[in-house]
C-alpha cells in the first residue's frame, strides 16, 4: 500500500481531487490531513491540479510505505517502498 499525507487546506484540495479520480486511489481523513492511498503507484499530474509551483512543491506532509520516484513540474509519482 502506497500512501501520502497532505494538510487539509484549500490550496491542497485540487491535488487530492485529481488523485481521487484514479480508480485505485482512496482518500481518507486523518485528523487535519488527507490520506491518499493506493495498492500500487500513485500518479498525480500537476497541470490537471492547476497548482502553481510553490503550492505543488510544498504540498506533501508525509509518506507511508512510499517513495517518491518523480516530483517535478509535470507530475508526482509515488511507488511502494
Amino acid at each position: 500500500m502506497t500512501a501520502v499525507f497532505l494538510l487539509d487546506v484549500p490550496e491542497n484540495q485540487p491535488i487530492v481531487a485529481v488523485a481521487a479520480e484514479a480508480d485505485t486511489v482512496t482518500v481518507d481523513r486523518v485528523g487535519s490531513y488527507f490520506k491518499v492511498s493506493a495498492p500500487g503507484p500513485i500518479v498525480i499530474d500537476r497541470r490537471a491540479t492547476g497548482c502553481r509551483h510553490a503550492v505543488w512543491y510544498s504540498s506533501l506532509a508525509g509518506l507511508l510505505d512510499a517513495k517518491i520516484t518523480q516530483w517535478d513540474k509535470d507530475a508526482l509519482r509515488l511507488e511502494e517502498r
